[in-house]
Formats: C-alpha cells, structure tokens, sequence
C-alpha cells in the first residue's frame, strides 16, 4: 500500500490526473457545444423558412402596393391639372362675360371698327419678298397641279384593279 499512496501523492500522478480529468472536460464541453450548435442550426434552418416563406408570401401583395400607390400619385396629378384647366375655363368664361374684352376681341381678332372710326390695314413691305427657295407645286401654274393630282390618281386606280 505504501507504493499506492506514494503513487498517489507524487506529482507526476498528480499531473496526469488533472490532465486525464482536464481531458474529460474539455471532451464534454466540445460534446456539449456540438450538441447545441446542432440545434441552433436546426432552429436557425427553420428561422430562415419561415422568413422565406413570409417574404414570398408578402411580395406580390407589396408589389401590388406599390403599383397602387404610383397610380394613386398620377391620379392625383392628373386631377390637380384638371382642376387648374378648369379654373382657367371658368377665368376665361368670366372674361368673355365682359363687354370691353369682347369689344377688345373683336377689334384684334376680326379687324372690327365702330361706326365712325375708320380702320387700317398695314402691310409689311418685305413679305412679299421672301419666296420658298425649293421650285415646288406653288411655284407651277394651278393647272399644273390639277392635272398631276389626276395623273396620280389614275395610276394609283390601275395599281389597284390589276
């Protein structure tokens, strides 16, 4: 027995003990980790399909959203122009409810005068001048235009009957 207790007390003994139980230790955390890191990776797998399976669930129905939303903006766009359009409408009809802008119209537009005033006419001298560089159909006699409108037709009428 006295080997044993020496065995026992020495330090070798000692040193391989506490590795031995160092070992298990270490042997049991690793097991342990593994263990959990298993089913973390379960857990997480299944994390991940249900995030998939929502954002493929919710896809469509936010696209559709979205596409709403845009159409909703340019409807509102377009109903802010109309509105504006008609209160340009309703400017103008009141305008033309006025006597002196339809007077004012009338004279600018129609070269109206009153009874008693006499009207001119102003003609720009050099518009008669400028004449249309490329020689085309205004530049031939109207009969010549007449005739070739013609020509033109009856082929295009023989193209057609053969």
């Amino acid at each position: 027995m006295a080997v044993k207790d020496r065995d026992r007390f020495s330090t070798a003994t000692r040193i391989r003990l506490l590795g031995e139980q160092t070992a298990a230790r270490v042997y049991r955390s690793q097991t342990k980790r593994q263990a959990r890191r298993s089913r973390l990776t379960g857990r997480a797998a299944l994390l991940a399909l249900v995030v998939c399976s929502l954002i493929v669930a919710l896809a469509y129905p936010m696209r559709q959203w979205v596409a709403q939303r845009a159409d909703i903006a340019e409807q509102e766009q377009k109903l802010a122009e109309a509105r504006e359009q008609t209160e340009k409408l309703k400017d103008a009809k009141a305008r033309w409810r006025d006597p002196a802008y339809v007077e004012r119209q009338a004279r600018e537009r129609l070269h109206m005068v009153l009874p008693g005033e006499t009207g001119y006419t102003v003609v720009d001298p050099s518009g008669g001048r400028v004449r249309p560089t490329e020689p085309g159909a205004a530049d031939r006699a109207w009969y010549s235009n007449l005739f070739d409108g013609v020509d033109k037709a009856d082929r295009r009428a023989a193209e057609n009957d053969d």
